[in-house]
């Protein structure tokens, strides 16, 4: 007599892959956005110097992402070919965050509902305006559901601290130096302890940049000079 096959109903099926996406991410130190009165702030706690959760996809968008390295940078690549293949086609200015979320939300959600494993990650999407007014962030989760912020955004094991901290913290009329401040604050302050300079990634999309790129790595020297003014 044959076995009737294991079943799985499809609510606990996508609740398990949930449940394992989010245990995977959880693991993985965080990663805050903020804009800030010249342009956005990206910083990451990373030790690592080269496997980098920040990075430029073109140029007013930049990109931050928490959980596994290999499907991160997955991501990332795809990014800049999308971004690449469309700016060559059309016009620099029809690469926006907005075309780019849409493109990594259906990638997340297809791997969520049809591969055996889901990615383990999180992503920001970060575009700089040409005005204050017109800068934008978005959220995308593992499953490709996507929320758009407005100050800022937290992802990563610690995001709902470094959320609570940063809670009412209209981040867009500061300078650099208090936004940066601010930003270290709230990862100690969910790390529970000081973060070293050596143990930050950053990097800032500059409205003030002469020619197209605005994606600005801040070095060891630059994030230091920062937290002594």
């Amino acid at each position: 007599m044959s076995q009737a096959p294991f079943y799985v109903s499809p609510e606990q099926l996508m609740k398990d892959r949930a449940d394992f996406a989010r245990k995977g991410i959880a693991r993985g130190r965080s990663v805050v956005v903020l804009r800030y009165d010249e342009g956005i702030l990206l910083l990451a706690e990373n030790p690592s110097p080269t496997l980098h959760k920040i990075a430029e996809i073109y140029d007013r968008i930049g990109f931050a992402a928490v959980g596994k390295y290999n499907e991160f940078e997955t991501m990332r690549q795809a990014g800049v070919r999308y971004a690449d293949l469309r700016g060559y086609s059309y016009h620099r200015s029809d690469v926006t965050a907005r075309g780019l979320t849409n493109a990594y939300a259906q990638t997340l959600a297809g791997v969520f509902t049809t591969e055996s494993k889901p990615f383990e990650v999180e992503l920001v999407v970060a575009e700089l305006g040409l005005t204050a007014e017109t800068d934008q962030l978005y959220r995308l989760s593992y499953d490709g559901s996507v929320i758009d912020e407005t100050e800022h955004v937290a992802i990563g094991g610690q995001a709902d601290d470094i959320t609570a901290t940063l809670k009412d913290l209209s981040t867009s009329v500061l300078p650099l130096r208090e936004v940066f401040d601010h930003g270290v604050r709230a990862l100690a302050t969910a790390a529970s302890g000081t973060v070293p300079t050596q143990d930050l990634e950053a990097a800032v999309l500059d409205r003030n940049a002469s020619g197209h790129r605005t994606f600005k790595r801040l070095s060891d020297a630059m994030m230091a000079q920062l937290r002594e003014d």
